[in-house]
């Protein structure tokens, strides 16, 4: 730990690098320079210095103070931004944290960073100035705007607007807005994104994004709308109804708990609040003073650092610990292992675990109320058979009254290098909870190809009655999403199929069927119900299409609320939306046809063109 005195300590060095994105964009540019940033951390002040022990999070983590200096702060802001506005696949990771009080600053929030508030609600760290995500391609372009994330205070904007053009990966939790809440930047594309337990005291400008998940927030009103838009728990949601605009409402939040949070107490003490689960809910967590919940002292928590080893960290955790992963890669020849109730792991910054031997990069035991929230898995090249598993399989332990949840955490296969996964995430436990989460084959970036990195499925779903909000799954080679537990529910689902088959052969799933449907609900399931789907083709290749964008089988109990498709670039189309219902998503011209209801109500079926007979 460094006092926030101490000078900033930079090495630098070039490199190159190529972005381009598919969809998201067709620009190929290079990287600016990358610069290394080294003790950067900042010490407590005031009473916290006083009363309570200062920990050690490791270098990558900055803690400000409200008796600091503005002009220093600005400049370690600008340091860390420095190293993050164009290091798409770089390898630097930092959190910068916020004691309660008042700050005047202006922070940009570049790649891999996590700007985190340490109070009990977020108003008790309130920064003037600017807080904002800007685009990181040309001509406003917010489609590769990844990874990074604000969780914790109140901003009060110059000018009255914060500006957050941002895409996947980038989670938007607990704030205060004290004025309007711009998503994208000067209608540039934009591909988001998450907002949930935060209040906007004035309107929110979704423009031209092309999809948003809002769960539990509050605003005075919000704006625009393009493909698919989505609100669960919200207090006073805008006006309108599918398809026109393709608004899906549903009243209440019907179970969740929200991601837990670091807090640093009136006396100085850190601590990890777990908040409790809500059923029913709409709104925030926090206008009662708190986020009512549970603490956990830091430490109990073993601090886990670049270079720790799985073996270290399983002994800390197998001793009773729970797990506090700082910013960094952390190379694992082993998976970390949490196998007791209750623990919960954090990680600060994108903290990324990447297997190097073929293994798991993480196995959860079917115990309940294990978190696991704020990490990035990144595919190692050796082929995982799974990324990250939670519960064991063929275990139907009952969990309803405590669940296993997860909050942002993402999975990627590929960009920063080759990767290689079958299944990135898959759930055996019942009654689990995915909170926001981005699972994604690299489009563009190195290591990327149709047989380089390889990844069958991101999520395979096993167990019963588990809950996902805000499900992000894009370019694997098969199924994007299979569905095999009983009464799953899922509110919001974007996805993109790979971009790269190289013909119809090499994407076939089954005798007559063109591609892998990107949602699969096996044909055993009985119940299940999924509200706002969005899937969209971006082929590369000629005479490769689609057949359906999704699949389920065709029961009382199956019901699919709101989906709608689109045929993105030249080439290609997806025939159907939901099995054979539907039509075609075609280029040529470009249409964008919705199911309202499977099975339709009535017999109708909505399109671009509105209700049609059937």
């Amino acid at each position: 730990m460094s006092v926030m005195a101490d000078a900033v300590s930079m090495g630098s060095v070039a490199g190159r690098g190529k972005v381009k994105g598919g969809m998201k964009s067709r620009f190929v540019g290079a990287c600016a320079r990358c610069v290394f940033l080294s003790g950067v951390v900042a010490g407590l002040a005031g009473a916290a210095m006083a009363q309570g022990s200062v920990p050690d999070l490791g270098p990558d983590v900055v803690v400000f103070s409200p008796k600091d200096a503005p002009a220093a702060v600005q400049q370690k802001i600008d340091a860390i931004y420095a190293v993050q506005e164009h290091s798409e696949f770089g390898a630097a990771r930092n959190a910068i944290l916020f004691l309660p009080g008042e700050y005047h600053v202006n922070i940009p929030v570049g790649f891999y960073t996590e700007v985190i508030g340490l109070g009990a609600t977020p108003d008790a760290v309130h920064i003037t100035g600017n807080v904002h995500s800007d685009a990181s391609l040309p001509r406003n372009n917010a489609t590769c705007t990844f990874w990074r994330g604000v969780e914790g205070f109140s901003v009060t904007p110059e000018g009255g607007r914060m500006q957050w053009a941002v895409s996947q990966a980038v989670p938007f939790r607990r704030m205060h807005i004290r004025g309007d809440l711009v998503l994208h930047q000067d209608h540039g594309w934009a591909s988001g994104g998450w907002i949930s337990d935060s209040v906007i005291d004035g309107t929110v400008d979704s423009g031209s994004q092309q999809q948003w998940l809002s769960r539990n927030a509050e605003w005075r009103q919000w704006t625009g709308s393009n493909w698919n838009m989505v609100f669960v728990g919200v207090d006073h949601p805008p006006a309108g109804e599918w398809p026109k605009p393709p608004f899906t409402k549903v009243a209440a939040t019907p179970v969740v708990r929200e991601k837990p949070f670091l807090e640093v107490d009136g006396k100085g003490r850190w601590e990890v609040v777990v908040p409790e689960l809500r059923a029913n809910s709409s709104g925030v967590t926090w206008h009662g003073g708190r986020t009512p919940g549970r603490t956990i002292p830091l430490e109990r928590f073993y601090i886990a650092r670049p270079g720790d080893t799985a073996a270290t960290i399983n002994a800390q955790l197998a001793a009773g610990k729970h797990l506090l992963i700082t910013p960094g890669i952390y190379a694992l020849t082993e998976p970390i292992r949490v196998t007791r109730a209750n623990t919960v792991v954090m990680g600060l910054g994108f903290a990324t675990t990447k297997p190097v031997n073929g293994t798991a990069a993480m196995l959860g035991s079917d115990a309940e109320g294990i978190i696991l929230c704020g990490l990035l898995v990144d595919a190692g090249e050796s082929k995982s058979p799974v990324l990250l598993e939670v519960g064991t399989e063929g275990s139907h332990a009952n969990h309803a009254r405590n669940p296993i949840s997860l909050h942002d955490v993402f999975f990627r296969v590929g960009g920063a290098g080759v990767g290689r996964a079958e299944v990135n995430l898959r759930v055996d436990a019942d009654d689990t909870i995915i909170d926001h989460t981005w699972i994604w084959r690299a489009d563009h970036g190195k290591g990327v190809g149709w047989d380089e990195n390889l990844s069958a499925n991101g999520l395979v779903v096993n167990g019963d009655r588990v809950t996902a909000y805000g499900l992000f799954v894009e370019h694997h080679q098969q199924f994007q999403v299979v569905w095999k537990g009983e009464g799953g529910r899922t509110y919001f689902y974007q996805s993109e199929i790979p971009y790269d088959p190289p013909d119809q052969a090499s994407f076939t799933s089954a005798p007559g069927v063109n591609g892998w449907a990107s949602y699969k609900v096996a044909d055993g399931v009985k119940n299940h119900e999924a509200w706002g789907l969005g899937v969209y083709s971006v082929f590369r290749k000629p005479n490769v299409v689609l057949s359906h964008a999704i699949e389920v089988p065709v029961k009382p109990g199956v019901r699919m609320h709101h989906a709608m498709t689109i045929a993105l670039d030249e080439k290609g189309e997806i025939t159907h939306v939901v099995n054979e219902t539907g039509e075609a998503a075609k280029p040529n011209p470009r249409t964008t046809p919705r199911v309202t209801e499977f099975p339709e109500a009535a017999g109708r079926k909505e399109t671009d063109g509105g209700a049609v007979k059937q």
